[in-house]
């Protein structure tokens, strides 16, 4: 390698580094995330209700909570909600305004009811497991799986083996599952008004860049781990949240550029370990969050 081309290989691995940790950690600014509770995931998930406020996003994705919380019905026009035990249905009223709107329109499309998995805790928050976003009632997982689903009770819901779309070497969609289907699909989720981006594996990206390259929404959907088999939906800060939060926007282009073949390297396959020491003090939420906790 030229010391030309080294340069600038550092220089991406810095920026995709970066843009990593803004996607994980974008909270809002320091004067405004240091003054609320501790951001202690078992104090967020013991609270099984909603506030009662009007809703409105607070913080970041990585860094926040949801007054006001509204529930996703466990059913509706195109859509069935799965593990539905886990309480983690909430959102704020344009998340669920989201899911019915991917919802319709695939129905519209002809394909079959969707899974559709976690968005928020009642009052948003940290979450013990599972994890380091959907904080603010902003996200939503919607699974890819396009097998036909009759409607069945919500505890029938609980226990379900949804199959990776990805080769197990990662390299590429598995193509005894994946269809044109599936891009249809997280093409309408794209398209959805008020998005911010879509989170899918880099092989799908990968496979949807091979057959859609150029394509402006493929600008929205951004390759991230794990995500072989469900995609992240995560919306714009609402106008009605003042203390809400939004990450950077996605860069210019569609992304199928070397910012999307860095996760086939070694260094995304394999990142360093975290270097062991003490724990540090926990986080701090938007000051707004005292309130929603302690909300009856």
């Amino acid at each position: 390698m030229t010391p030309g081309a080294a340069s600038r290989h550092a220089f991406l691995r810095h920026a995709l580094r970066a843009a990593c940790l803004s996607f994980l950690l974008a909270s809002a600014p320091p004067a405004l995330a240091q003054q609320g509770p501790p951001a202690r995931a078992a104090d967020w998930a013991a609270l099984p209700r909603p506030s009662l406020a009007p809703p409105r996003a607070i913080g970041s994705t990585g860094l926040g909570c949801l007054a006001g919380g509204r529930a996703l019905a466990p059913e509706g026009p195109g859509w069935q909600a799965i593990r539905t035990s886990r309480n983690r249905h909430w959102g704020h009223p344009a998340t669920l305004a989201l899911v019915a709107h991917v919802a319709g329109q695939a129905r519209a499309a002809g394909l079959p009811d969707l899974w559709i998995g976690d968005l928020s805790q009642p009052r948003g928050g940290p979450m013990p497991w599972g994890h380091a976003s959907h904080q603010s009632g902003l996200d939503a997982d919607i699974w890819l799986d396009l097998r036909p689903k009759p409607r069945v009770p919500a505890a029938m819901r609980e226990e379900l083996t949804i199959p990776s779309l990805v080769r197990a070497d990662g390299e590429a969609v598995d193509p005894a599952r994946w269809t044109p289907r599936h891009a249809t699909l997280i093409r309408i989720a794209a398209e959805a008004p008020g998005l911010d981006r879509l989170l899918v594996n880099p092989a799908i990206k990968r496979r949807l860049c091979a057959d859609h390259g150029g394509s402006a929404w493929l600008r929205r959907v951004r390759p991230w781990r794990g995500h072989d088999s469900h995609m992240h939906l995560r919306l714009r800060c609402p106008a009605d949240s003042p203390d809400c939060r939004d990450i950077a926007p996605p860069p210019p282009g569609d992304g199928c550029d070397a910012s999307l073949e860095w996760w086939f390297s070694a260094e995304a396959r394999q990142p360093p370990p975290r270097r062991p020491g003490p724990p540090g003090p926990p986080r701090r939420l938007p000051a707004a969050c005292t309130a929603v906790m302690q909300a009856r």
